[in-house]
């Protein structure tokens, strides 16, 4: 359509004034006909020759008094652009695909470039692309926050329509025309954001620092040089807080409050907290060397609220192993640290006290419910064998929950299925749970800590009263509120942590064969036949079952592979990959498995006995998802990088899911291996 442009309102009503007079006259010329002819035909002799002259007049002149209207803007526009030009504020102009077509002079000192610059305002500020402009999306104004070598800008964008220009115009009329431009405004947001960090950096940051082995570290060294091992760990950690511009204060023998600026913090990580490593060189002839635990709370709305950060940290840190260090924030935990082996507790107090919690929680509850982690296991499925027992010696109605039976775990569910000497509900699912769980039950959940891959989950909300016993670290994942939470990383397995609790639960207490072969089982495969994190505690409980009819030779019967699985284990053994020579990659193919990820976490640890091997990733694909089976011996820790890709468990043995195919699940697993191996978190 042709472009016109016209003259419109009080303009044009002013230039055609004179035509209207002129049909005034035509009408009083025809009032004086009726008067007097000779008068009226002299007067529209008059007229003619007057509209003739004003016709004429409005046709030549009208080009002419749009030009002058038109060169009257320009010169009143170039006013304005002056202004604008020399605006403090930077502005710029974009035509609809984001070139620059004007820019004023705080908006080329702001970018460093020359007047003339005509790029893509993306040359400038990455973030702000062809698809984000005005015009390309429903909103007519946006802001980004964008920088420009050490200055940051918020860029509001506005889009200006020509054509709503024209039509709101009183002088000019522009018909078909339906472009727009893009106004660019930059607001120096610098100096606040320096502001609002310095803030920042100076608010408070609460730390508490436990040592994991006082009294350990104390009996290993003489008497009379004890005071001088903890004056030497007072002065270390004393000295390093204070290096931090923070303050330390001792609040038991083996505890210490911190308080130091959140900027400090940031040192911390950077260094990788190495206090950790730092308090380790302290040795006077003590055979243990010295290991703490940090936690760190921040970024909290209240000093309160850190505080409570911090006490939620060392809390996980604690569960963890200890040695290492967490930050507790707001949307996030951060993990250091953890690489060392946990040290077995000789002590059986704890555990006699857990026992007797565990107890007086049964005796006031109708029902007893126990589950363990989605796709049961050995150990599982053995803890809940214990817990079950503990319930029926002091009478309460128990039920294991259990929805899928794995192969591993067959030979065991049927000793118990039709057996008269156990009632038909001792194995339900979870749905039947749910449908029988009344308001005075306890669930005891057994050998996971993470709610998300419990058996049954929404159990979890169902249940006022909440048991948790677990030998697995803990994550940023927790089941909160528990009633009752035994969670010891030290520990072989969870069937191991059930059978010292058995042994203080009753004096009348008195475990089937079965029972104890199941619990039997459950240590020995979690300490893969006694070779991995079995300690002293770990035969006490050993022999404890033994005395109470375990098996050696049934259970190992129970767990003899056929001839499929075997084969299926060794083929992924002989085509593992060793990656930067020392973690072995490779893939379970069980298409003919019917539990393909167990066979796969026995391939992880057969991996472990090629020399060199740190540790070993096996990827198995089953129901639309990879499982990834990491097992290590003391080199590496598996726990830290199956968290990195989403998964968690222990040092030596852990696991993750990864929604992908088998090459890209190698791909991840390789390029979280590089990240750590850079990061200093894997030697």
């Amino acid at each position: 359509m042709k472009n016109s442009i016209k003259l419109k309102g009080r303009m044009k009503s002013y230039l055609q004034s004179s035509l209207y007079l002129g049909f005034l006259l035509i009408a009083v010329d025809v009032l004086i006909y009726f008067i007097d002819i000779r008068a009226g035909l002299i007067l529209s002799c008059f007229i003619v020759f007057y509209l003739a002259i004003i016709l004429s007049l409005m046709f030549y002149n009208k080009p002419i008094i749009i030009n002058e209207l038109i060169s009257f803007a320009t010169q009143y526009g170039q006013i304005q652009r002056r202004l604008l030009r020399d605006l403090d504020l930077p502005h710029a102009l974009l035509d609809e695909n984001g070139k620059i077509i004007w820019t004023n002079i705080a908006f080329e000192r702001a970018v460093d470039k020359e007047k003339g610059y005509r790029k893509s305002i993306t040359s400038l500020f990455p973030s702000i692309t062809k698809d984000r402009l005005p015009g390309n999306i429903e909103e007519e104004e946006v802001e980004f926050d964008v920088d420009y070598e050490e200055r940051n800008y918020i860029a509001r964008l506005k889009k200006i329509s020509l054509k709503e220009m024209a039509e709101n115009s009183d002088i000019i009329e522009a018909k078909g025309y339906d472009g727009y431009l893009i106004a660019l405004y930059l607001f120096d947001e610098t100096a606040l954001k320096i502001a609002l960090q310095e803030v920042d950096d100076q608010s408070l940051a609460i730390g508490l620092i436990y040592l994991d082995n006082y009294e350990e570290a104390l009996e290993s060294v003489e008497e009379v040089r004890r005071s001088l091992l903890i004056a030497l760990i007072d002065r270390k950690v004393n000295k390093y807080i204070a290096a931090l511009d923070g303050i330390c204060r001792k609040m038991e023998k083996d505890k210490y409050l911190v308080i130091m600026k959140k900027k400090s913090v940031s040192v911390l990580q950077e260094n990788r907290f190495d206090l950790l490593e730092d308090v380790k060189t302290v040795n006077i002839g003590n055979e243990m060397a010295v290991t703490i635990s940090i936690g760190v709370g921040m970024s909290g709305l209240t000093y309160a609220q850190n505080y409570e950060f911090a006490r939620n940290a060392i809390d996980l840190a604690l569960g963890r192993g200890g040695d290492q260090a967490v930050m507790k924030m707001p949307e996030s935990v951060l993990y250091y640290g953890g690489k060392s082996q946990q040290i077995e507790k000789s002590t059986r107090v704890k555990a006699r006290v857990k026992a007797h919690a565990l107890k007086e929680i049964i005796s006031i509850k109708d029902e007893i419910y126990v589950m363990g982690h989605r796709m049961g296991d050995t150990d599982s499925f053995g803890a809940s064998v214990g817990i079950y027992r503990i319930a029926k010696t002091l009478g309460k109605q128990a039920h294991i929950v259990l929805n899928d039976v794995t192969s591993s775990m067959k030979p065991m569910v049927d000793i118990f299925i039709n057996n008269n000497e156990y009632e038909d509900s001792m194995i339900i699912t979870g749905a039947q749970a749910l449908e029988m769980i009344g308001g005075n039950s306890v669930l005891v959940v057994v050998d996971v800590n993470k709610p998300s891959i419990t058996e049954c989950p929404d159990l979890l909300k169902h249940c006022n009263s909440i048991v948790v016993f677990d030998h697995h670290r803990q994550g940023s994942e927790v089941i909160e509120n528990a009633t009752l939470s035994y969670i010891e990383a030290y520990a072989s397995s969870t069937c191991e942590m059930v059978s010292e609790i058995l042994q203080y639960t009753s004096d009348t207490l008195r475990i089937r064969p079965e029972e104890a072969d199941c619990l039997y089982a459950g240590i020995m495969i979690d300490t893969d036949n006694f070779m991995a994190k079995a300690g002293v505690r770990t035969f006490e409980a050993v022999a404890f079952l033994r005395r109470n009819g375990a098996d050696v030779t049934r259970v190992r019967k129970l767990f003899r592979d056929d001839a499929i699985e075997y084969k299926t284990k060794a083929d992924a053994v002989s085509q593992a990959e060793i990656y930067r020579q020392s973690y072995a990659i490779t893939v379970c193919r069980g298409e003919h498995v019917q539990n393909p990820t167990i066979v796969g976490a026995q391939a992880a640890n057969e991996l472990l006995n090629i020399k060199g091997v740190k540790a070993s990733f096996v990827l198995t694909e089953y129901n639309g998802k990879i499982f990834v089976s990491a097992r290590s011996i003391d080199e590496a820790n598996v726990q830290v990088v199956a968290e990195r890709m989403g998964g968690g468990g222990h040092m030596n043995m852990a696991g993750c899911q990864l929604e992908c195919d088998i090459p890209d699940g190698i791909a991840i697993i390789k390029r979280t291996l590089d990240t750590m191996i850079e990061e200093g978190e894997l030697s």
